[in-house]
């Protein structure tokens, strides 16, 4: 498969009303939407190139423009210009025009769909690799729809419509007859899809994303404020802690008092649970360990409640635009037996890490008699944090300390 991207960047964009520039070239973290697609194709390895759609009276500037930006950001695939037409159809055929005699796979993206994710361009890239010849990404309608026919309404099978996204991937054997049909016959339509459907060809489904919004309506310029884009950046972070057996703190998991359970020698609370997680947290935002944030050499963390120490990171990460999707953390100890408290642990993480239920898994287990947890000398635990971070807009800045 020799593949490349067509993005479509020669639209007016007048639906979204007074703009100081047309909507793909609006600047949001220091670069224009357009340049946000680019972006996201280029961090998928197998996209060879990227032709980019402009309006002929623009294309020289912009290609300086690009030039630019691709020096800034180290863009590895090739990348070229073509001039758009007078509608979105003519605008596309320029684009494969542009392709390279070898390209064998195209993907047709919108510019002004600038949140596009890596993980949605693979899918589609999964479906062309099996052989299929055009695949479009889709999301099922959640909406009643109705029909307007004479005058009177009619009710559509909800469970038959999809509403398509970009980028739709091609064979460009397949899409070039396409477009030589539609020439041929004069036809007009709204994505290349509705091409290949013309010419008789399977267009397969592919499941979409709704992050993947088209910028449309005045209200869709509200996804560049300050929160940035959905779900910008995946991440995780492993955590890991320990603390002996002896006189000293009452033992608390999770932020739950375990009774009867062994004291704990710490300096705070001896939380081994929560010390995990918050070390988890710090890796997903590559802050260093809780030892660095919270030393056990500061007097005023004497008996610190692990509890608070937890919410003052999380107000910090959020504060970075950090998101939590999913926690799984084990403790590991030959006593006490944790079964008892799991979900009593489970509900209360829940409230201090603002996560459903469904999204926080705690394990228990021995080492069977190994190592000092079997020796009963010590607990530990470990916990593995999945988020995703909204990088902050250029010149804000947020601080743990």
């Amino acid at each position: 498969m020799h593949l490349w991207t067509i993005i479509l960047a020669a639209g007016q964009g007048t639906r979204l009303g007074n703009l100081p520039d047309k909507k793909q070239f609006l600047i949001w973290k220091n670069r224009p939407l357009f340049w946000h697609s680019v972006q996201a194709f280029a961090r998928v390895p197998v996209v060879q190139g990227i032709v980019l759609v402009f309006s002929p009276s623009e294309c020289q500037a912009r290609e300086e423009e690009v030039t630019r930006l691709a020096s800034l950001d180290t863009i590895a695939p090739e990348l070229r210009m073509a001039p758009g037409g007078s509608t979105r159809q003519a605008s596309s055929l320029s684009g494969l025009n542009a392709l390279p005699r070898e390209c064998s796979h195209v993907l047709i993206h919108d510019a002004a769909r600038p949140f596009i994710s890596p993980e949605l361009i693979s899918r589609i890239i999964d479906q062309l690799a099996t052989g299929k010849k055009a695949v479009v990404p889709g999301l099922p309608l959640t909406d009643t729809v109705k029909r307007l026919r004479a005058g009177s309404l009619e009710t559509l099978p909800r469970e038959d419509l999809f509403a398509v996204q970009t980028p739709q991937g091609f064979c460009v054997q397949t899409i070039a007859e396409a477009h030589r049909l539609a020439r041929t016959q004069g036809l007009a339509v709204t994505d290349d899809a509705a091409l290949v459907e013309i010419l008789g060809k399977t267009v397969t489904l592919a499941e979409g994303d709704e992050a993947n919004i088209k910028m449309t309506r005045p209200s869709d310029l509200e996804r560049l404020g300050s929160q940035g884009r959905p779900r910008a950046r995946a991440v995780a972070g492993w955590g890991y802690d320990v603390h002996r057996f002896g006189r000293g703190r009452a033992m608390k998991l999770g932020g739950v008092p375990i009774t009867n359970g062994p004291q704990i020698v710490a300096h705070s609370d001896g939380d081994v649970l929560l010390h995990a997680i918050i070390d988890a947290l710090l890796g997903c935002l590559g802050r260093g360990d809780i030892g660095e944030l919270f030393p056990d050499t500061d007097p005023r963390l004497e008996e610190a409640n692990s509890a608070v120490l937890l919410a003052e990171v999380l107000e910090a990460a959020r504060k970075t635009g950090l998101s939590l999707d999913h926690l799984d953390a084990t403790v590991i100890c030959q006593k006490p037996r944790l079964g008892p408290w799991k979900d009593q642990i489970r509900s209360n993480l829940t409230g201090l890490l603002d996560m459903p239920p469904n999204r926080i898994n705690i394990k228990a287990t021995t080492e069977e008699g190994l190592g000092f947890t079997g020796a009963e000398e010590g607990i530990k635990a470990v916990a593995l944090m999945t988020a995703h971070l909204d990088e902050p807009e250029a010149g804000s800045s947020s601080s743990l300390e």
